[in-house]
């Protein structure tokens, strides 16, 4: 006996594309067949902790918004990762979490030792992109980046191992339901 799908699966069903409407896609022509594997688009307790951390990392380093979803799809490919899982993870870092992250990740770069200019920083709110990269070339960008380097990697391996055991967790109620029918 099947049991029905919930809310949540029938607007997934409903509007997300299928597998095959994605790999249609002209921007995926590059990576040819290697991005056709079953694997990175399959559900399974190898790919999907493997996706949490892809994207994860990805979501909270790289901080471009338009990048995070390709960086972490890139990453998905070599670690066999589940595709959509790591796209959906770079969610984790979004116009309400990003000014803590930042904030967070100068912190932690200046703990580290690397020299930390808040105020440069936060003068930089509406400057023109050339303005934003003389600044990442300066002393104070290597706080940022290493701070952003190192809280992704540990959220990102707190994620690997909340999803391993979240999905344990899940089997092992699917056996208990089973077993109890």
């Amino acid at each position: 006996m099947a049991s029905s799908p919930n809310f949540w699966q029938r607007m997934i069903h409903r509007h997300a594309p299928s597998r095959e409407e994605v790999l249609k896609s002209p921007w995926l022509k590059p990576f040819g067949s290697r991005i056709r594997h079953s694997e990175l688009w399959r559900f399974t307790r190898r790919s999907v902790p493997r996706a949490v951390f892809a994207g994860v990392f990805v979501g909270i380093f790289l901080m471009v918004p338009g990048l995070q979803i390709v960086g972490a799809a890139l990453l998905a490919i070599p670690m066999r990762a589940n595709i959509p899982v790591a796209a959906g993870m770079t969610f984790l870092s979004n116009p309400l979490t990003t000014p803590f992250f930042l904030g967070a990740a100068m912190e932690v770069g200046s703990r580290i030792g690397f020299q930390t200019d808040l105020a440069a920083f936060y003068a930089l709110r509406g400057k023109s992109v050339a303005q934003w990269m003389s600044w990442l070339l300066s002393d104070a960008a290597p706080a940022l980046v290493s701070g952003l380097f190192l809280i992704g990697l540990v959220l990102a391996l707190i994620g690997y191992f909340v999803s391993l055991v979240g999905w344990r967790w899940w089997i092992a109620r699917k056996w208990r339901q089973r077993y109890a029918r």
